[in-house]
């Protein structure tokens, strides 16, 4: 209990010190900590329209820790409940049946758990069909989708078959890492792929970038004063982390708490420095980073 006690009264005294009430740098996918930057603003806009348009596949990529799911729980959130319905699914490694299943959750397919496997596409269309009488508009949104098994691929392009006469029963938007691009431009994808009618790639972060994404971050998490990070941390950071905003959060948490010891509120060169030697994953081939 006293340790309990002790790492509360810790994570109080860092949030007052630095004038915050919550932690800025979480690796949480938080919406409200969502930045508009230029390459997320594009494929946001991107996004909305392609939904708007009712057609297709739409297609997101982006390297890890880009803001993925960050992007997509935004889009979830931002999807009008009196004219859209939407069913997320963020673990994609399901085989063909597994997605079938889930999709039937998702979209609340009566005793789904009990429907035998022939018969459930059949209920998911009926289902479809029932959605789209009430006027609403389905939206399946898939992340992490580069780890689908291939089998299941081909499943996801014979759901896109289910429509109409004049409509689409259901949108599909993809969230996945570049790899999910090496995949699809096989051969045996290339129906699939010619069904993509929106894609982006979401870009790293620059240098000013970066600057706006921290000072936002802060700014949400509460602090009202000027930039804790100076201009040469900033360069450091984008040498060290090539812009990718997870590397950043976590130096970022890193140099703060280090800055927090020392009793000063503002993040030198130094500290991140020591913060980039303790983390995975950033560039440690570069001599700056000895010097």
């Amino acid at each position: 209990m006293e340790n309990k006690v002790a790492m509360s009264q810790v994570l109080d005294e860092f949030r007052s010190f630095f004038g915050m009430q919550e932690l800025p740098f979480s690796l949480v996918p938080n919406t409200q900590y969502y930045v508009a930057l230029p390459s997320h603003n594009e494929c946001f806009s991107m996004l909305l329209f392609a939904i708007a348009s009712g057609d297709g596949f739409i297609k997101v990529t982006g390297e890890v820790g880009t803001g993925k799911t960050l992007l997509c729980r935004r889009l979830l959130n931002s999807l009008d409940e009196q004219e859209y319905y939407s069913a997320y699914i963020p673990n994609p490694k399901l085989n063909a049946l597994e997605l079938k299943r889930a999709l039937a959750h998702e979209l609340q397919v009566s005793n789904c758990d009990q429907i035998k496997s022939q018969n459930l596409l059949n209920e998911i269309n009926k289902r479809l069909i029932e959605l789209a009488k009430v006027g609403k508009k389905v939206v399946l949104v898939i992340d992490e989708a580069q780890a689908f098994p291939k089998d299941t691929l081909e499943e996801l392009r014979l759901l896109s078959n289910l429509e109409t006469e004049t409509d689409k029963l259901m949108q599909i938007v993809l969230f996945g890492q570049p790899e999910l691009d090496e995949i699809l431009m096989q051969h045996e994808f290339r129906q699939l792929r010619q069904r993509i009618t929106f894609s982006h790639s979401l870009n790293r972060l620059n240098k000013s970038g970066i600057g706006q994404y921290i000072h936002h971050r802060m700014m949400v998490a509460g602090y009202l004063g000027e930039p804790v990070f100076d201009w040469s941390s900033i360069r450091l950071l984008h040498k060290a982390t090539q812009g990718t905003p997870r590397l950043i959060n976590i130096v970022c948490a890193k140099a703060l708490l280090i800055a927090f010891s020392k009793g000063q509120q503002r993040v030198k060169k130094a500290m991140i420095k020591t913060a980039i030697n303790d983390t995975e994953g950033v560039n440690y081939k570069l001599n700056w980073l000895m010097g």
